[in-house]
């Protein structure tokens, strides 16, 4: 997209100004980006590291939220057998259940960074740093032309698939995006990931969007492991149920598109491993039958892209199931 399209986009996607202390934020947050692109990144990530250990710190309310779901999470990686042993001996062990809430705040510090850094993220970046763990998926879901709804969640490196959908199909990904209370930083946030190729739409906009994209032959991509919006439909999601929004599924079953679920999670630092699950869809059955079974189905590959790190899934911040508040409701 050209730096006129980026410039477009942002309008369409943003209502109004913000207010003087509005600009001035987002100026500063767009001039911190531009000297996080400039500098080293390895002491960035050390920077980041700290502010996690600060946030933890000071933040008693969202780590109370955090271990309930890191608890719910590691006590059914321990009773299936799955996930790295640090996972499922927190399931039984305080010490090492806390160890994880403090590794999901310097993963939720380092998310922060990446989203200031993402400018310098480009596809030879994507090419060095990122090991795809499915090749033969991947080469089966990027065949030309196959429309394809990438479903990810708030885990890992967020932003680093969009990368690889531009680079890897040299098509322009499109993806929706919750509007912000903050016009500039909305602004902001279209015009970044609108320079690294993607799209974005709005939430009102995107059905009609996001459809007409899959009839080109563009890749969609929608973050989908909470219910932000409500009218979700609840499946079971590490063995208790939660409400997962309906739009990839009905997405799929409306264009005749694959789903699949797609993560990127960080292994060393300025280092990541990723890949890609093919979800079935249904063929039989009432509409509301296919798209509860293509959720769970969806929620079942959440499982196992989440098991490889769950400290890395910062939804855990948030309310997931309805028994467990967060400090956002």
């Amino acid at each position: 997209m050209t730096e006129a399209g980026v410039a477009a986009a942002g309008e369409a996607v943003t209502e109004g100004r913000g207010t003087l202390r509005q600009r001035a934020v987002a100026r500063l947050f767009a001039g911190a980006s531009r000297l996080a692109c400039f500098l080293p990144e390895r002491p960035l990530i050390a920077l980041a590291d700290l502010a996690g250990r600060v946030w933890y710190r000071t933040s008693p309310a969202s780590a109370a939220v955090a271990r309930a779901n890191l608890r719910r999470v590691c006590t059914w990686l321990a009773a299936e057998g799955l996930g790295p042993e640090r996972a499922r001996r927190a399931a039984t062990d305080p010490a090492a259940l806390e160890r994880l809430v403090r590794a999901a705040f310097r993963h939720r510090a380092r998310y922060y960074l990446e989203v200031a850094r993402l400018p310098a993220m480009d596809q030879a970046y994507v090419r060095e740093r990122i090991v795809v763990e499915t090749p033969e998926a991947v080469d089966r879901i990027f065949d030309p032309g196959r429309p394809v709804v990438f479903v990810g969640a708030h885990f890992g490196s967020i932003e680093l698939p969009g990368v690889y959908l531009a680079a890897r199909t040299g098509r322009e990904p499109v993806a929706p995006m919750e509007t912000l209370a903050d016009p500039e930083l909305q602004r902001y946030f279209v015009r970044t990931r609108g320079a690294i190729g993607v799209r974005i739409v709005t939430l009102r906009a995107a059905r009609r969007e996001l459809l007409a994209a899959l009839k080109r032959g563009d890749p969609v991509g929608i973050i989908a492991d909470r219910d932000i919006s409500g009218g979700g439909i609840s499946v079971p999601l590490f063995g208790t149920p939660a409400p997962l929004p309906i739009g990839p599924a009905l997405l799929a079953l409306e264009s005749g598109a694959t789903i699949c679920v797609a993560g990127v999670r960080r292994t060393t630092p300025g280092r990541y491993a990723g890949g890609i699950e093919e979800v079935s869809v249904p063929a039989e059955g009432t509409r509301r039958e296919r798209v509860a079974a293509t959720l769970a189905a969806l929620a079942a590959a959440f499982e196992r892209m989440i098991a490889s790190a769950p400290e890395q899934w910062w939804a855990v911040f948030f309310q997931v199931w309805p028994d467990i508040e967060g400090p956002d409701r």
